[in-house]
């Protein structure tokens, strides 16, 4: 007979819903109720069966793989700890201690996506909120080159549309704004779309602080968006009750980068001085905020932290993992929860099958596959527990409602921890 459980967290990206609905039997979940193409995924594709670790192609016992483990990392003189982002609160935290004790750098998936928002933030601060404050007041939504009904299918369903306090009709109750370089499924379902020239968001953005400021505006046009548009996004700014802007990658990964992220940040904050505006990054892995968050507590920065000299260091560019395994290096590797080997430019993905690596991650990846070692892992929310960091920055509790068949990521890392300090 099946079981149901309720309020489960749904961990494939920073959503984090909560609301899920699970049913399973026998170890095996057979059907999630509420969860969007991604989180179905996510709950069906869990495999429940435990998995002996792989070394070198060769199942072996745990005990064979964790000293196998130690010798890499024990022998190793450069190493790299990456990923983090789909690991708990509890396990990134214990990334960090084990960087710490090697000496190595430590890196998450932020490098590769939301680094320059970091570097933004650290630069002029950001205004930001919660999802609930989005829910239940924002009458203004800006969505800066992200798509998020693709990728965070339910962000529309249960926050930018959804009713709430202040908006009592939905949908109805808001203003939708898009703005990216080409047409999307967001922009299908917005009430403006903008359309800026490749590479032209931070000319766009200065030209509409300066707009918001009460400057007037010469030229036809900026970065392909005509005057006419951007005094009439400025004025909407102005005049809402309350905006929230969303950023995605669309901003971090082209020209201007962590520029583009600070000027957008900054439009925000000068847009305060009429109304109440508010930014959040639309951040991809369940818990890279997290990973952020802990690192920085830890360390005292977000991402790229080298402990080679005993101390952190943070160096974006010299110890972001992409540039670090590519000029060499790095002699082995740690890779947490996430697949390197799949995502990595050519040149690091092909360095990072030189050097002994070991992969912690509940699925056999392609970066588990070519491994040196793999450590098969629970799944976090589903077998094992933990903590996890929605992109508003909110904390949330992962329960586990199967048995545990595999160790989870905190348990493997205080091993390898053990196994160093040997």
């Amino acid at each position: 007979m099946s079981e149901r459980t309720e309020n489960v967290v749904c961990t494939f990206c920073g959503c984090l819903c909560d609301d899920l609905v699970v049913e399973h039997e026998e170890g095996r979940i057979v059907k999630v109720l509420k969860a969007c193409a991604n989180g179905q995924g996510h709950f069906r594709e869990y495999d429940p069966s435990p998995r002996l670790p792989r070394l070198e192609g060769r199942d072996v016992s745990w005990d064979e793989a964790y000293s196998a483990a130690g010798e890499i990392l024990r022998s190793s003189r450069s190493p790299l700890i990456y990923g983090l982002s789909s690991a708990v609160t509890e396990a990134q935290r214990r990334a960090v201690e084990l960087a710490d004790r090697l000496g190595a750098v430590v890196d998450s998936t932020s490098s590769v996506c939301h680094g320059p928002t970091g570097l933004a933030m650290q630069g002029v601060g950001e205004p930001t909120c919660t999802l609930g404050e989005v829910r239940n007041r924002a009458d203004l939504l800006l969505f800066w080159g992200c798509n998020p009904l693709v990728s965070h299918p339910r962000h529309f369903a249960r926050y930018s549309t959804a009713k709430g306090r202040l908006t009592p009709e939905g949908r109805k109750s808001r203003t939708l704004i898009v703005v990216d370089v080409r047409p999307t499924a967001a922009t299908k379902a917005a009430d403006i779309f903008v359309q800026v020239e490749q590479g032209r968001d931070y000319e766009v953005l200065t030209a509409l602080r300066a707009l918001v400021q009460g400057k007037a505006m010469e030229r036809p046009s900026v970065g392909g968006v005509a005057r006419e548009a951007l005094v009439d996004l400025a004025e909407r700014f102005k005049n809402c009750r309350y905006g929230v802007a969303f950023m995605g990658m669309g901003l971090t990964m082209t020209r201007g980068r962590d520029l583009n992220v600070a000027e957008l940040f900054s439009l925000v904050s000068d847009l305060n001085d009429y109304t109440r505006f508010s930014v959040i990054p639309m951040r991809g892995h369940g818990n890279v905020s997290g990973a952020d968050q802990v690192t920085t507590w830890q360390c005292g920065f977000p991402f790229a932290v080298s402990f080679a000299r005993g101390y952190p260091q943070y160096g974006p560019g010299e110890f972001t993992a992409v540039d670090f395994i590519a000029r060499g290096d790095a002699d082995a590797a740690v890779i947490l929860a996430s697949d390197p080997g799949a995502h990595f430019p050519r040149k690091a993905a092909e360095r990072l099958r030189e050097i002994p690596t070991i992969v912690i991650d509940p699925a056999e990846s392609l970066s588990a596959s070519q491994a040196t070692l793999w450590l098969p892992t629970g799944v976090a929310g589903i077998d094992t527990a933990g903590s996890s960091y929605r992109m508003d920055g909110v904390a949330l509790r992962l329960r586990p409602f199967l048995k545990a068949q595999r160790p989870s990521d905190e348990e493997v890392l205080v091993r390898l921890i053990e196994e160093v300090i040997r």
